[in-house]
């Protein structure tokens, strides 16, 4: 059994990290790094297991210009929509690889926490129950893994929930309190549920792991990357501000985009995101919040 990571930004590192525990993983990224069992991106194509962390903004460039598909086994491990097409990562990737060999990770799971051995459950994703299997077992003991037929349903609570957490940090910039935090977070849970169920997406994978579970964490921390992007909007920073801040991708602004125009073009009510979007867009926070709460 050959296992490899491509990508060795947080995420990617701690997931190597974790699948190390047990066998040898290789792991390879766009920028040489000093990690060990580091190899050529060949190499890690060469792999029977393969565990992606490229972003959702990325993947499809990535795709078509590295990736040849020798029936590899893939986990995918990014989460988001595409903004330019509105594409989520599964219909990306089918282009590339059968159904029945890839296969999604969900759930709330911190890279830091992750590195540090600390316990997590997540979920794996795949039409194929079989496969789904396979890289559960691949996991370490501080990992539980469940499996789920739910892609969709893992694929819309992945990329949403980043959006509802800008939105909860934009809420505790503006020191806004508990109470309104914890109604915009079980309001947002609701509109993604809802957002989900007309790509016909199961409501328990709302109520469960993938959704509440990676919600509560992702839209209730500062360790979250989203979460201080909205701490950022609340103190008037812009995006490109924001982000050279951070120094790493949040999914978040790119899918808050793609769900706009998701929702304009099918007509659907996802106020929280429509909200996100304008403020990314330079609408002030107290002028969203009080449209918010009056409409």
């Amino acid at each position: 059994m050959s296992i490899g990571v491509i990508g060795a930004g947080k995420w990617g590192s701690a997931l190597h990290f974790a699948l190390s525990q047990n066998r040898d993983v290789l792991i390879s990224s766009r920028t040489p790094r000093k990690i060990e069992n580091f190899v050529s991106l060949e190499e890690i194509l060469a792999c029977e297991y393969l565990v992606i962390t490229v972003p959702a903004q990325q993947v499809a460039l990535w795709l078509e210009e590295n990736f040849v598909f020798k029936n590899q086994k893939i986990l995918v491990a990014s989460k988001g929509i595409e903004a330019k097409s509105g594409r989520f990562l599964n219909e990306i990737y089918s282009a590339y690889v059968p159904d029945e060999n890839i296969a999604f990770l969900s759930g709330p799971s911190f890279a830091t926490e992750v590195m540090h051995s600390l316990p997590t459950a997540l979920v794996i994703n795949a039409v194929n129950e079989q496969l789904a299997c396979e890289f559960a077992a691949l996991f370490p003991d501080f990992i539980k893994t469940y499996t789920s037929t739910d892609v969709m349903g893992a694929e819309v609570a992945g990329a949403y929930k980043n959006v509802i957490a800008i939105a909860a940090g934009i809420c505790s910039g503006l020191e806004l309190g508990n109470n309104a935090a914890a109604a915009l977070i079980s309001r947002g849970l609701v509109e993604m549920e809802r957002f989900g169920a007309a790509y016909g997406a199961k409501k328990d994978t709302f109520l469960g792991l993938s959704g509440a579970g990676d919600l509560f964490l992702t839209a209730s921390s500062t360790m979250s990357r989203n979460f201080r992007v909205g701490l950022g909007l609340a103190k008037g920073l812009t995006q490109q501000e924001i982000l050279s801040e951070l120094g790493e991708v949040a999914e978040g602004i790119g899918t808050a985009y793609a769900l706009r125009d998701i929702a304009k073009k099918n007509e659907l009510y996802l106020p929280i995101a429509e909200e996100v979007y304008a403020v990314l867009e330079e609408k002030s926070p107290q002028e969203s919040l009080r449209d918010l709460l009056t409409h």
